[in-house]
């Protein structure tokens, strides 16, 4: 099995995207590429190296998480990618009709920084 070392991380905070950022290369020594928005990431899916893994935030303004990842399953490169959302919604039918969708799990917001690199470790 592939090691997992690139990390697309899509959420519209950008706050939130430099504390995932950091804490996954800091503490998880991962690659990791952000993205502000759906529509940004979908837009750029030609030009974008294919990660290992993709977290992607649940409520997006424009484009939401599962219109993002819809996007993201019809993209021949991207397709196979494991996505992971991240949601303050994580009521069990929440998960649940999130991992219908095709997602590989869910995290919580807000998550733990020096967990993070773990969780999807764990994921992977």
């Amino acid at each position: 099995m592939k090691q997992l070392s690139h990390i697309l991380c899509i959420d519209d905070e950008e706050d939130i995207l430099e504390i995932a950022q950091f804490a996954l290369e800091t503490v998880g020594g991962y690659r990791v590429s952000t993205c502000v928005g759906g529509q940004k990431a979908c837009a750029g899916l030609g030009e974008r190296e294919t990660p290992d893994l993709i977290i992607l935030d649940v409520m997006m303004p424009g484009m939401n998480g599962p219109e993002t990842l819809r996007k993201l399953q019809t993209s021949e490169r991207f397709s196979d990618v494991p996505v992971v959302f991240m949601t303050a919604k994580v009521q069990p039918s929440e998960v649940a009709h999130l991992r219908e969708l095709g997602a590989a799990s869910v995290i919580a917001k807000p998550f733990d920084p020096m967990t993070l690199p773990d969780q999807l470790e764990k994921i992977w």
